[in-house]
């Protein structure tokens, strides 16, 4: 499932290509929402909120899209070829100046704007919400301790706790701070420097679609993330590899033994080494 910066930035460019443009084609191919037609309704905003965006129509309806594993919005001048089947697009929001083409969005309602809060109400603070303040931060921080018998790395997923954060971010967070994913929450030193650094990796890579953690771009860019069986780029140590989580919630977990000391379970895939 992809980041939060990723659907932040998907919610920018969207936004900056059709915000007060009147819609030529407003095509929703979704099966729930065949009937619907948003051609001749203006685009008054796009709004992203944790991984979920709402584009807004000047008739006071927002169409909600969530990216789950393989979603995404592409954006094109008319007349260009896409770069994915045309049987995977779920929504087609053409202008006069700019075509945008959601593909494979599994998640996709048209709502009243006023409602909204009914698909994101009960989430966390947005880390990467434009006006977050030391209120956000507060609620992120009691809603995270009170979570105080779960295990970190999957406390950093839950949306419910804090929204923006995926698998990506979770590993380097664990990492950069020294901590098992494994380590319940109750036993981490200072969760607000983990909420702290959570918002900042995400608003340091909002506005591009690299997503670096080392502040290297190109192959150095993470420093444990997808690198099992590789050396830790601090002490050397072979990063280990295992679940973390139950059934659909279950996600892999990147770790340097060394580095990150805790609780930890027997690993349950070795990539081959590489040197």
């Amino acid at each position: 499932m992809p980041e939060g910066d990723t659907v932040y930035l998907a919610g920018k460019r969207l936004r900056a290509a059709l915000t007060g443009g009147t819609l030529l084609r407003g095509e929703l191919r979704h099966p729930r929402l065949v009937e619907h037609d948003l051609a001749g309704r203006t685009v008054t905003g796009v709004a992203s909120v944790g991984k979920h965006l709402f584009t807004r129509f000047d008739d006071g309806r927002s169409l909600h899209s969530h990216f789950r594993m393989d979603g995404s919005w592409h954006l094109y001048r008319p007349g260009m070829s896409w770069q994915r089947p045309a049987h995977e697009a779920r929504a087609v929001l053409a202008t006069a100046e700019r075509v945008a083409v959601g593909f494979a969005l599994h998640d996709m309602e048209l709502l009243p704007t006023a409602d909204e809060s009914r698909l994101v109400g009960h989430l966390g603070p947005d880390l990467l919400d434009p006006e977050w303040s030391d209120a956000h931060a507060a609620e992120a921080l009691r809603r995270f301790t009170a979570r105080g018998a779960s295990e970190v790395g999957s406390v950093l997923l839950e949306q419910r706790v804090m929204a923006g954060v995926g698998n990506l971010y979770k590993t380097e967070v664990c990492f950069l701070r020294g901590i098992s994913p494994w380590t319940l929450t109750r036993d981490v030193d200072d969760p607000a420097a983990v909420i702290a650094l959570s918002r900042e990796l995400l608003l340091r890579n909002a506005d591009r679609p690299e997503q670096s953690t080392t502040g290297e771009l190109g192959r150095a860019q993470h420093w444990v993330f997808e690198r099992g069986g590789q050396r830790c780029r601090r002490c050397g140590t072979r990063i280990l590899v295992a679940e973390q989580g139950e059934s659909v919630y279950a996600r892999i977990a990147y770790w340097c033994p060394t580095c990150q000391p805790g609780p930890s379970p027997t690993p349950t895939r070795r990539p081959p080494r590489r040197r």
